[in-house]
């Protein structure tokens, strides 16, 4: 229609580890693009997220989780996180409902200083507390930094999505379609599989294992005649003994991350996968840069 206008704008998701990111970027999606787990720091790197509608498009960046970092290689994340904040127009602040403010939401309010965005508060989770605690909630926060809005949802039962979706639409600016108008990520399919591969170790290994594993595909190549993605992917550890752990005895860890990391990745990229796992020792690849830099981290 002559004179129709169109909306778009990149918006940043942020917050510490583990308040929802990534659940939220999946259910505005409706595919899940970002991995999710119950262990903080599950997101590493930026993904992009994109919603189209007939009149409007949504870009979406979830970022790490911000925290007070210590290690060389989590100072990256967070370096990620806050370097998203001069790449969007809109900021997504989510936090968790039935949590107390700590040193780490104070970190973030502190980075968000001089930010001449809107900055939109996600109070996610609202059904983890009484209907009669989220009012006096919103009174607290609203004192706390100028939020534009404050949106109360839950991103995992995708309550009050809507709402998020009108107030976004409200914040854009007329603007190109960015991307064609079937694509919901520019993440490549090495990427991606290689995120469900750490997924399924981060799920199903314990203490130090999942932080210190980094996934490569080495090898993807796809035979549309036979309706066939052959794979192979190298998983790095720290230590020879966590190389034992993930391999497990006689092969059995190492071929339940295949199997399920395979199953997802059938179900994402719609054909039949074929999957080989190899594990190699990096030592103490998280405190070295270059390695960092090898494995897709320490990029800003």
């Amino acid at each position: 229609m002559e004179g129709k206008v169109f909306k778009s704008g990149f918006i940043g998701i942020i917050g510490k580890p583990n308040v929802g990111k990534s659940t939220l970027l999946n259910t505005i999606i409706g595919e899940k693009l970002a991995i999710t787990t119950h262990k903080p720091q599950t997101t590493r790197n930026r993904i992009t997220g994109i919603k189209n509608t007939e009149d409007g498009q949504f870009i979406f960046l979830d970022t790490p989780g911000i925290h007070r970092a210590k290690t060389l290689l989590n100072r990256s994340m967070v370096k990620e996180a806050i370097n998203t904040f001069a790449d969007v127009e809109i900021l997504l602040l989510i936090m968790e409902a039935h949590r107390s403010i700590t040193a780490d939401d104070d970190f973030i309010f502190r980075s968000l200083e001089g930010i001449d965005i809107p900055v939109i508060l996600i109070i996610n989770k609202i059904d983890l507390i009484e209907k009669e605690q989220l009012l006096p909630l919103i009174e607290r926060l609203r004192h706390i930094y100028p939020f534009s809005e404050i949106v109360p949802l839950s991103a995992l039962k995708g309550f009050n999505i809507d709402t998020l979706m009108d107030t976004l639409w409200g914040l854009l600016s007329e603007g190109p379609r960015y991307f064609p108008d079937d694509m919901i990520t520019d993440s490549s399919e090495r990427f991606l599989a290689a995120e469900i591969i750490r997924e399924k170790i981060l799920l199903l290994t314990h203490q130090e294992i999942p932080y210190s594993t980094a996934v490569v595909i080495d090898s993807f190549k796809e035979n549309e005649a036979r309706g066939l993605i052959r794979m192979q992917a190298t998983i790095s550890v720290e230590k020879k003994s966590q190389k034992g752990i993930l391999i497990g005895r006689k092969g059995a860890m190492l071929k339940q991350i295949g199997t399920r990391a395979r199953l997802d990745m059938e179900k994402f990229f719609g054909t039949r996968v074929f999957l080989e796992l190899f594990v190699r020792v990096t030592r103490d690849w998280t405190r070295d840069s270059q390695m960092l830099e090898e494995f897709g981290y320490n990029k800003t």
